[in-house]
């Protein structure tokens, strides 16, 4: 080597080094077009700002979906339903949740067509419903037959992502649909009566939550940012909730949700309100994922992993929920 070599070395290692500690960390999340605050954070880009992470925001049409996303390894982080997230843990995948998106109260309904003839749950027998299969909707639609003594085979239950629901119910290709917005405000739009709401099934039993779910171990690799991930959006959830007048349908608030999501600004209102958040100090409380075993959520996934093996849809029921359930992310976002 010569003298020269010699003497660019050293320079030629200390930018070998600043360029690799200059390196971003990239993560895919997926996400899915639920209407709810933190839409808003995601389009501002805070997530990136807060924590120099380059992000790719993956949208995906169903729970189900983002399971076997994060099953491949394909994203470490996604946006599920309680459902899907039992799903998951049955599967015995290495995951956790770690955040309440909202509780969904009246934002997912069955909704049916006005020529469908379909005025209650027992006429639905051989009618065409459509709903995402895996996700919370298609958990409520089975539970809400089982209760009211109808076998879902004797009702013909459709697959279909939310798109291709909006295209089915603008042909008359189905009866109804267990939906959420945006296709669930385009369906009402068009006539479309509704038959039950995601609280009456709570009612009935079987309370149902979107929540964020993480790849337990790249979250121990990545505490830093899923903790400022979590506080973005406590912080969306928040502002919405101190400033609820201010999100009308003329707002850059709910243009921008409906441009993330693909609905209409006019609908983003209602769809909001018809969502419950709860608070950080909220979630890291036994009510929802503090506890353990005993913690809201990992009961509530306890009860759907009991109905959804006897309806066929899982072979295993895990003995602990606990460990699927991590509350460190809401309470250092509480503080």
């Amino acid at each position: 080597m010569t003298r020269s070599a010699l003497l660019a070395l050293p320079l030629a290692l200390s930018l070998g080094i600043g360029m690799a500690q200059a390196q971003t960390t990239e993560v895919t999340i997926a996400h899915q077009d639920m209407i709810v605050p933190f839409r808003v954070s995601q389009a501002a880009g805070a997530v990136e700002k807060a924590t120099g992470y380059k992000i790719n925001w993956k949208m995906f049409g169903g729970g189900g979906d983002v399971i076997k996303a994060m099953a491949s390894g394909e994203v470490p982080i996604g946006e599920v339903g309680s459902s899907p997230a039992t799903a998951a843990a049955a599967q015995g995948l290495d995951v956790q949740i770690v955040w309440i998106i909202d509780d969904i109260n009246d934002a997912e309904q069955l909704v049916v067509t006005s020529k469908s003839g379909i005025a209650k749950l027992t006429d639905l027998k051989g009618k065409k419903i459509a709903t995402p299969i895996a996700s919370t909707a298609h958990y409520q639609l089975l539970f809400a037959l089982s209760k009211s003594g109808i076998n879902p085979r004797d009702v013909q239950i459709m697959n279909m992502r939310p798109p291709e629901i909006a295209a089915a119910w603008e042909r008359g290709d189905i009866d109804g649909t267990f939906i959420w917005d945006p296709v669930l405000a385009k369906a009402k739009a068009a006539g479309g009566k509704v038959i039950l709401t995601a609280s009456d099934v709570a009612k009935m039993g079987a309370p149902t939550f979107d929540a964020l779910m993480v790849n337990r171990a790249w979250a121990e690799k990545n505490k830093a940012f899923v903790t400022a991930l979590v506080k973005e959006m406590a912080m969306a959830d928040a502002t919405f909730k101190a400033n609820k007048a201010s999100y009308t349908k003329d707002s850059e608030q709910a243009k921008t949700i409906a441009k993330i999501v693909g609905a209409k600004p006019e609908d983003v209102p209602a769809t909001l309100n018809d969502y419950g958040f709860p608070t950080a100090a909220q979630q890291a409380s036994n009510a929802w994922l503090g506890g353990g075993a005993q913690s809201g959520v990992a009961k509530a996934m306890a009860n759907t992993a009991t109905f959804l093996k006897e309806q066929g849809r899982i072979t295993d029921i895990p003995k602990d929920f606990g460990k699927f359930v991590n509350p460190e992310y809401a309470a250092a976002a509480a503080k």
